[in-house]
């Protein structure tokens, strides 16, 4: 199989679920920090290229499952509306960022090991 291994490249996506449903993932912190740099779901949404829909459908459904508020929104009016994201969800933004560190270069070694006898 060593002959074949240069030719490969493995790869890893992580996610994390609470009671089968993913609650956090590369993409749905990517969510929350988009939130946290704009100010806004709809300006997240437009800079992950979803529509905005989809933008407040991941972010209820990852508040559900962790049953913790991650986004508080303010309405409209003279100076619009807006959205911040929670000490908890900076909270887990961390957190995650920190079990995805290394996770890369071990599934490269690990490879490796298995792919390179």
């Amino acid at each position: 199989m060593s002959d074949v291994a240069p030719q490969l490249r493995p790869r890893c996506n992580l996610w994390v679920e609470a009671e089968n449903s993913v609650v956090l993932s590369h993409w749905r912190i990517e969510l929350l920090e988009a939130v946290a740099e704009t100010g806004s779901i709809r300006a997240a949404a437009e800079r992950l290229h979803v529509p905005y829909r989809v933008a407040w459908s991941r972010l209820k459904e990852m508040e559900r499952g962790l049953g913790i508020s991650l986004v508080e929104t303010r309405v409209g009016g003279l100076y619009g509306g807006g959205a911040n994201v929670t000490a908890a969800a900076h909270e887990l933004i961390h957190r995650f960022h920190e079990l995805e560190a290394g996770l890369d270069e071990w599934v490269r070694q690990r490879f490796r090991e298995v792919f390179d006898r």
